[in-house]
């Protein structure tokens, strides 16, 4: 059977109380999954690409094509199976049974690498979902927004017993659907950032979309800035256009020590995700294509030069910490025998939040109605009143965060807050208050999603 794996079509996700399938639970599959491929929300919508290097809410166009049909028909007391983002199945089961089941990516561990892996998705035998890219929950950079905010003032309080981040500055790469929050959650926390980027597209969307404040010309013209925000403890965060692989290296040579020093780029996945030095993005992809084994040696000797320049600033005094990108592990596997001194960012700043049983989840207006979520958000204010840090964060996106498609917002919440807070927005869809119903979900940072060596 032909796949389509590219097409122009524009996908948004229906709004309003207009039902398109059977009922609200399929209904609510049908516009997320719509909602991660709406142009405000994705990547690469036409590739079907979510976030995080090729991160995919389908398999193809077709299989995209046939789960739409699926939901549309689907029945209330029918569950739908998706495997890798094709619709395999439609079983009966019950009112109360999952109306969509989905498996992402699943292997043999054995076979589970990358060559093995790619080598299956081009035959389209499965497909890459990220973790709320092929599960139909991503939000925006709002989603990882959060979690950066909670992973940032987790350090703040345990490595400078500071409440924030102010006359602090993070030097970090990476401002794609991912990495493209740090500089807001490093500004809402008070601090400075120097966020490095080869790819100007991606320094554009993020002002854009006001994560980042301003470009700087230069090297030279970033530091300016950056260390006048610190000396007046006033939060900016800088993008400049360069490789991280080139920058890390001259800001050890100049002896600057960051407070913080970190990697968002999409390092997982070196085919697409790191480009090496000295070529742009145009250039990295015509390499790639004409000799990817030789592009690949470039991108791992990229990869541990940056390396090598965070374990000299960790060593400097600089709290480094990989962001769950696989950052160290290629590293290592390009030659750097130290990389795994760079800490991982689960168990140093977010296994403590856990510990107390605090964790995050997102949720969506089905309306489309900002006003549904501004209405929740009250709601948070007045209802946990007493728990001040989610209160904080509850009035800083309000204020600063921009809606990507549907009107979303995440949050962390401690033990009970969350079941309390359920019960609470199904009386407020129940007693008219909003819209239509609500669509809540899992978040990046979950238990089970970061239960891995290598974060």
């Amino acid at each position: 059977m032909s796949r389509t794996l590219e097409s122009d079509r524009v996908v948004r996700a229906p709004r309003g109380k207009a039902l398109s399938c059977r009922g609200w639970g399929q209904e609510a599959a049908l516009r997320l999954l719509m909602n991660n491929l709406d142009p405000e929300v994705a990547r690469d919508p036409r590739h079907l690409i979510v976030y995080g290097g090729r991160g995919k809410a389908a398999r193809d166009w077709e299989s995209f094509d046939r789960i739409v049909a699926a939901l549309k028909s689907l029945g209330g007391e029918e569950t739908l199976l998706i495997q890798s983002g094709k619709p395999v199945g439609v079983f009966p089961t019950q009112a109360e049974s999952p109306r969509v089941l989905i498996a992402n990516a699943l292997l043999v561990p054995r076979w589970a690498t990358d060559d093995v892996f790619w080598d299956l998705e081009a035959r389209g035998l499965t497909m890459y979902g990220q973790m709320t890219a092929g599960s139909w929950i991503y939000i925006g950079t709002q989603g990882i927004l959060q979690g950066t905010y909670e992973t940032l003032a987790s350090l703040a309080r345990i490595e400078f017993g500071a409440p924030n981040l102010a006359g602090r500055w993070m030097l970090s790469s990476g401002l794609g659907e991912m990495g493209g929050a740090q500089p807001l959650a490093v500004t809402l926390l008070g601090g400075a950032g120097l966020l490095v980027d080869v790819d100007p597209k991606a320094i554009e969307r993020r002002r854009k979309l006001q994560f980042l404040d301003v470009e700087a010309n230069d090297l030279d013209d970033a530091l300016a800035r950056v260390q006048d925000a610190v000396t007046k403890r006033r939060p900016l965060s800088v993008g400049l256009r360069g490789n991280a692989a080139d920058v890390y290296p001259e800001v050890v040579r100049r002896g600057l020590v960051p407070d913080i020093v970190s990697d968002q780029t999409a390092a997982h996945d070196l085919r697409v995700g790191y480009i090496p030095q000295g070529m742009t993005v145009e250039e990295a992809a015509r390499a790639r294509e004409a000799d990817l084994a030789a592009y690949l040696a470039r991108v791992k000797t990229s990869l541990a030069t940056e390396a090598r320049a965070i374990l000299e600033m960790r060593r400097r005094g600089s709290k480094t910490f990989d962001y769950g990108n696989d950052f160290r592990t290629q590293a290592r596997d390009a030659g750097v025998a130290d990389a795994f001194e760079i800490p991982g960012y689960v168990p140093r700043y977010i296994r403590p939040l856990f510990a107390v049983g605090s964790g995050p989840f997102r949720w969506l207006a089905l309306s489309g109605e900002p006003d549904d979520i501004l209405r929740i958000d009250r709601m948070i204010l007045s209802e946990f009143a007493s728990n001040e840090h989610l209160c904080r964060w509850i009035r800083l996106a309000s204020e600063y965060v921009r809606f990507q498609g549907l009107p979303a917002r995440i949050c962390y919440m401690g033990y009970g807050e969350r079941e309390r807070f359920g019960h609470r927005v199904n009386a407020m869809v129940h007693d008219g208050e909003l819209r239509a119903p609500v669509a809540i979900g899992r978040d990046h940072h979950d238990t089970g999603s970061v239960a891995s060596p290598f974060r």
